[in-house]
């Protein structure tokens, strides 16, 4: 969906490898060989053309090319543009389809990321002329060493073990994390809204520090903001000041999980 003022961009998605149509009716189990190792399994490439940013000459291009692969920064923008677009045509696609498992793609599970550029045959159909090989899993983000940090292998143990629960609040915030990182700021909204209660119940006494007590205070007196914000959001699209204190609000609810799980250990 191109909203008001964004820039024309087109996404073009293969499947390689792909297994034929399923039958109509499923055959009988049949006895086969062990195999000495996995089947190979399709891939989809997915590829992102930036249809504004046409470039007059190869001489141009390739300077672009050149500069976007050696800035860090620069190049982090691009992936998470492509992330973006990729994730925006998945969350539509399980809508349409009424999907209640919807995929989302992350860098980390990408097996490979290429940027380059190429003529408008090219890209119409996925490829390019000229094309480089990024390594997007070097260097882990704060936001990747923090959760690593936090042992998640750990308690995904103790929670098939009986040992913990996940609170509901954990699942609420989650979505709604995701939906305010994907620009759904309504859908994040109505996510809060509910989240922030389930939090307030469920972590009240889950911690005897000064510091969880003082951000617990704080979301009690930011209840009616995030009321308030689930409301609008029924009536439209929230404004930039809204979305601001959406996402502050939703920063501060993560920080109480966060603070839980590292000194619960």
């Amino acid at each position: 969906m191109l909203r008001e003022g964004e820039e024309e961009r087109v996404l073009v998605v293969e499947t390689h490898g792909a297994p034929p149509p399923p039958r109509r009716k499923r055959r009988k189990p049949r006895a086969v060989e062990v195999a000495p190792g996995p089947e190979s399994l399709p891939l989809a490439r997915a590829t992102l053309v930036r249809a504004f940013a046409a470039f007059e000459e190869e001489a141009a291009a390739a300077r672009w090319l050149e500069r976007a692969t050696s800035e860090e920064k620069a190049l982090d923008e691009l992936v998470a543009e492509a992330l973006a677009a990729l994730n925006q045509a998945l969350h539509a696609h399980a809508i349409a389809s009424a999907d209640p498992h919807p995929q989302a793609v992350t860098a980390e599970r990408a097996v490979a990321a290429r940027l380059g550029f190429g003529s408008g045959q090219e890209v119409a159909v996925g490829e390019s002329s000229t094309v480089r090989e990024v390594d997007i899993r070097a260097g882990a983000s704060r936001r990747r060493r923090r959760d690593e940090e936090l042992r998640p292998q750990e308690r995904v143990a103790a929670v098939l073990g009986g040992r913990e629960r996940l609170d509901a609040c954990e699942t609420l915030l989650l979505r709604a994390r995701a939906d305010l990182d994907a620009g759904r700021t309504r859908e994040a909204a109505l996510q809060l809204r509910i989240g922030l209660e389930a939090l307030l119940v469920e972590l009240r006494a889950a911690l005897n520090d000064p510091d969880h007590q003082a951000d617990m205070a704080t979301l009690e007196s930011r209840r009616d903001e995030a009321i308030n914000l689930a409301t609008s959001a029924l009536s439209g699209d929230l404004a930039s000041d809204d979305s601001a204190r959406l996402a502050d609000l939703l920063s501060l609810c993560e920080r109480v999980l966060r603070r839980r799980r590292i000194l619960q250990g």
